[in-house]
């Protein structure tokens, strides 16, 4: 560096401790957002899954059933994005977790579309709409009150967010290490200390408010083994191939179902389509898939390797095709699902191979094809199975596996859009 170049100063002391005020309200905000849809798509759940069946004489297994509510769901959520003001925001496939996002005018028919699609069964999870939610939110409240650029205020509302829904601040920390490298200007910790306190602040929250976290601990894995990084590796590099195959598809899916012109049918079409992978996959196969993922690892043993290839197999393509249909949702649940179906299969399959570092590594895989996040990818992994001694062989498995991903297609479609990015705050 050249002598006479001056580094930029980071904030100072006295800027942190007043910019803290409205990243804690954002990190609060956030999580009530998120338990509030929630809570809403859970009691709309109930109703249709359950309430509702009864009174036929049905189920939530029950075939014509999962069928009927998929189509309908689809149909609505179709009418929503064609009619309402705002049209649902941008259409899911195209976006990131770091935008862009919408105005206003679409966080009605935005919500309604989320609430309808985690209720209505549909393989997409919450993540993308909600910070979409919080992120308009948070920049048309404070922007005018706050001297804070709205790009970072959508940060705040992005950490804010995976803090609730990931029930700790560590996984926001771990996701904006990777977006630091574009700012300028003080330490590391200096950029991290607003949007830990908004996801320390949503984690804290939805803790609170009795949130669900995505983590079910298993049977530790011991003393590592040098085979364990073989067998573990082949885990994550067939979890990650299929997440790179789903990308691969995922444009041409997503144009198939967007050649039909109008959401009503496209959209009713998908419904009608995730109708039929739900007969087929049964209800473990439905809805944004954490709940689901606990029932798998709840009873590991119970299924065959038959029937979570078969899981997996059908969740990835119920994925693509609730992405690709116009219904809106994130996709790291989802996957998450596939991957520890994967992460089982491996268990069952590969002799010796320790069930907490098989269902790590089958996360980790497709989290990393999916989201291009490395850190993510290891603390998802880890977390899920609640057991730090797989970290060791995760981190040394992880790199190879990101010489496979890092070229490879991602699981985004990318036509030019509009809005807010915190990625790249100049597209709007």
């Amino acid at each position: 560096m050249d002598s006479t170049e001056q580094v930029p100063a980071g904030p100072t002391v006295r800027q942190l401790a007043l910019l803290s005020i409205p990243a804690i309200a954002i990190g609060i905000g956030s999580a009530l957002v998120l338990w509030s849809v929630s809570g809403l798509a859970e009691l709309l759940q109930g109703f249709l899954w359950t309430t509702l069946p009864a009174t036929f004489g049905a189920d939530e297994a029950t075939p014509w059933w999962i069928f009927t509510v998929l189509t309908l769901t689809g149909a609505v959520v179709g009418a929503v994005v064609w009619l309402m003001p705002g049209h649902a925001g941008q259409d899911s496939a195209t976006t990131e977790l770091s935008g862009p996002f919408p105005g206003l005018k679409a966080l009605p028919s935005l919500t309604i579309v989320v609430v309808l699609s985690l209720a209505g069964g549909v393989s997409l999870g919450p993540e993308n709409p909600i910070i979409a939610i919080n992120a308009a939110l948070s920049m048309a409240l404070l922007a005018r009150f706050a001297k804070v650029p709205p790009e970072q205020i959508a940060a705040l509302a992005i950490a804010g967010t995976i803090g609730a829904l990931f029930g700790t601040p560590v996984a926001a920390a771990l996701v904006f290490t990777g977006m630091v490298g574009a700012l300028k200007g003080g330490s590391l910790w200096d950029r991290l200390f607003l949007p830990l306190a908004a996801a320390g602040a949503g984690a804290a929250t939805m803790d609170l408010l009795g949130g669900s976290k995505p983590s079910f601990p298993l049977e530790p894995m011991g003393e590592l083994q040098p085979v364990f990084l073989l067998t573990g590796l082949v885990v994550a590099a067939a979890s990650a191939l299929l997440g790179i195959a789903a990308a691969w598809a995922f444009p041409y899916v997503h144009r198939t179902f967007h050649a039909l012109g109008n959401p009503l049918i496209f959209t009713t079409l998908g419904g009608m389509v995730l109708g039929v992978l739900g007969i087929l996959g049964g209800p473990i196969t439905l809805f944004k898939g954490l709940e689901e993922t606990g029932e798998l690892l709840t009873n590991p043993d119970a299924y065959s390797p038959g029937q979570l290839a078969a899981f997996a197999g059908i969740k990835i393509v119920a994925l693509l095709v609730a992405a690709s249909a116009g219904f809106r949702g994130g996709r790291i649940f989802p996957v998450v699902f596939v991957g520890t179906a994967l992460g089982l299969l491996g268990y069952a399959l590969l002799p010796d191979l320790p069930i907490s570092l098989a269902v790590a590594c089958g996360v980790m895989g497709i989290t990393l094809a999916a989201t291009r996040d490395g850190w993510l990818a290891l603390f998802i992994g880890a977390a899920l199975v609640g057991d730090v001694t797989v970290l060791a062989p995760m981190c040394l498995i992880v790199l190879p596996v990101w010489l496979l991903v890092t070229k490879a297609p991602e699981l985004v479609v990318s036509p030019p859009s509009a809005g807010v990015s915190v990625m790249n705050p100049d597209r709007r």
